[in-house]
């Protein structure tokens, strides 16, 4: 796990080192630049896997290519045995690495298609002057690029982009669009114009000198096909994968612990790390003084049940002074109030373990939330609903009823978001400058999960819903989430439940199997003969912030700060923010979307971003 920079062209090659420097959380063991003539590469490291030879940028013996990688490929040996017969001679003991770049010398494209892990990885081709780079399926690492000029640069994350002197610093519209709606930016936006996001399942060539990068997706969410096996075989065939997936994610030369909710998904991956560990395996839990929430006790007895030395750690409270911090971590917004919680988590955990085990994942991939089961089909029309609708948006009735006029597809579109192309309290309008709204575009408000809706078969039943969650609110908002929060604190997060076995099972089961019976039937199946009964027989729980306790208490302050003071970004409505922040105390103020744009102010601070 690292972070990774590069460039083709010379014009920032002299900052390189300062950029590389904004990510060298990601890697705190090493730090090295490569000068290749036009091309430069840099990575900072967080040794996991062949401590000794690992290191990178990495070259081929005959120099022509170099590599620099961040993540895991947990099929490394299988590979590597595939290439050697096929001749190939590796320097390095097992680093995973070394297979990358010789899988691609040897395979180019096709060797994407071979991998199970989480990567984000650049190779550089000096004989033709050509980059390529890839991202992995579900996104669970991140791929930041843009070009100026003629010139690329590429890097793990947006944070390197505001170090380069005169590197375009020109706000998205679309993106900040995306986070009011959905709070966080959505693939292939970022919040500057000129970076763009490689999106999950995607990769890219670029030839030095050229304006543009040609992207294509190597991997694509399958439509739902029939069952091929018999359902009594799914759950042995379900706890087959995910033995196969935990016994390749738990190879590491470091400590490696697991993070444990109590929930099924992370107490399911407990039981199997700690089957084939030979040291008691080291997990960990928060404790929160709200025992409306607190599911340390849950997880306290799954850690007693496998022999776990288990830590559990008292959630800190979150003042102004921890809330801003984590939120000067993020490259750009995310406002998911877990965020800051698995913040704390992280950086506790990585003072006893250099990688942790988590739970992502399970919800979105086997049913696990009740809006998978809240389709299109449940909310017809109405023959009122149509005058209804008319009459609100011509002034005519208040906008408080605009939600009874919406039915189908669109009610559920508008159940999904925080602001959008609405009337009364959902009117993203009301919150952004007017000069700003054309570019905006705010009519295509989270285009992108509608795309991935159409491209199941257009309507909104379960299995379109839980495919559009993959490339939206499981890779821009859950893995980054994880990924942002492990990654500042120099912890390696693996995720055995997006494994490619474990994938490849999911995606060929139909959703109407994954939702029988209730939510997540076949992980809650393998819970009930594995783990306690206070695991799978409550209701489901998560982080959860007391955010309006928070508004009046210990982030008022800040609140008021920033609420203040934003009238200095020409692209919002400062005035309709302060008379938000000063209606916080209203119980009928979503306090989603105050965060949401606290979240977005705080983050905004000393960024100097344009609009032109």
């Amino acid at each position: 796990m690292c972070g990774i920079l590069g460039m083709v062209g010379k014009r920032w090659h002299a900052q390189a080192g300062q950029a590389l420097s904004s990510i060298a959380s990601r890697g705190p063991d090493a730090q090295t630049v490569l000068a290749m003539g036009e091309a430069l590469f840099a990575h900072t490291r967080l040794a996991v896997i062949d401590l000794a030879g690992g290191q990178q940028p990495m070259q081929t013996a005959d120099g022509r290519y170099t590599i620099v990688f961040n993540g895991e490929i947990y099929n490394a040996p299988d590979l590597r045995r595939e290439l050697q017969s096929n001749g190939e001679s590796f320097r390095t003991d097992h680093s995973d690495t070394e297979v990358l770049l010789l899988g691609f010398r040897a395979w180019g494209e096709a060797l994407l298609e071979k991998l199970d892990g989480m990567f984000a990885f650049a190779i550089w081709d000096a004989r033709t002057g050509e980059l390529f780079a890839a991202r992995d399926a579900l996104g669970i690492k991140p791929f930041m690029y843009g070009i100026d000029q003629g010139e690329l640069v590429f890097a793990s994350t947006l944070a390197p982009f505001f170090t380069l002197t005169g590197f375009p610093r020109r706000l998205d519209p679309e993106a900040l669009r995306d986070y009011l709606a959905f709070q966080t930016p959505l693939a292939p936006q970022t919040f500057l114009r000129d970076v763009r996001q490689l999106p999950p399942g995607a990769c890219m060539r670029y030839r030095a000198g050229e304006a543009t990068a040609v992207c294509r997706q190597w991997w694509t969410i399958p439509r739902e096909s029939a069952l091929i096996m018999p359902e009594e075989a799914l759950l042995p065939e379900l706890e087959r994968v995910l033995r196969t997936s935990m016994a390749r994610q738990q190879v590491a030369d470091v400590p490696i612990g697991a993070f444990l909710s109590g929930g099924i998904d992370s107490s399911l991956l407990v039981s199997y790390l700690a089957e084939s560990s030979r040291q008691p395996v080291e997990t960990f839990s928060l404790k929160f003084a709200d025992q409306g929430f607190d599911e340390s006790m849950h997880a306290a007895q799954v850690a007693e049940r496998f022999g776990c030395r288990h830590h559990v750690l008292e959630a800190p409270s979150i003042d102004a002074d921890r809330f801003v911090a984590a939120i000067r971590d993020l490259d750009q917004p995310l406002a998911d109030p877990a965020y800051v919680m698995t913040h704390a988590l992280a950086g506790l955990t990585r003072q006893h373990v250099t990688v942790a085990i988590s739970g992502d994942g399970g919800d979105e991939l086997f049913g696990g939330y009740p809006r998978f089961t809240d389709t299109e089909s449940r909310h017809p029309a109405r023959f009122w609903q149509r005058p209804l609708r008319a009459a609100v948006d011509a002034g005519l009735l208040p906008s408080a009823l605009l939600r009874r006029s919406l039915s189908g597809r669109e009610l559920l579109h508008y159940r999904r978001v925080e602001l959008g192309p609405w009337v009364g309290r959902k009117r993203m309008a009301h919150y952004l400058d007017p000069a700003i709204l054309p570019a905006a575009r705010i009519e295509n408000t989270l285009d992108a999960w509608l795309r991935l809706i159409d491209a199941q078969g257009g309507v909104m039943d379960s299995t379109a819903l839980m495919r559009a969650d993959l490339w939206t609110y499981l890779s821009e908002n859950c893995l980054a989430k994880t990924d942002r929060a492990s990654m500042a604190h120099g912890l390696e997060v693996r995720v055995p439940l997006l494994g490619q076995p474990v994938l490849d099972f999911a995606l060929a089961v139909p959703a109407s199997v994954h939702l029988r019976g209730g939510l997540k039937s076949l992980l809650t199946g393998l819970a009930r003969q594995r783990l306690p009964s206070c695991v799978w027989d409550r209701p489901k729980h998560g982080f959860s912030v007391p955010l309006r306790q928070l508004f009046k208490g210990s982030w008022r302050e800040v609140g008021d700060a920033c609420f203040a003071g934003a009238q200095a970004y020409p692209f919002l409505s400062g005035k309709a923010l302060a008379a938000l922040w000063q209606q916080v105390d209203d119980r009928h103020v979503s306090s989603r979307l105050v965060y949401t744009l606290l979240v977005l102010l705080v983050w905004l601070e000393n960024k100097d971003i344009s609009i032109n």
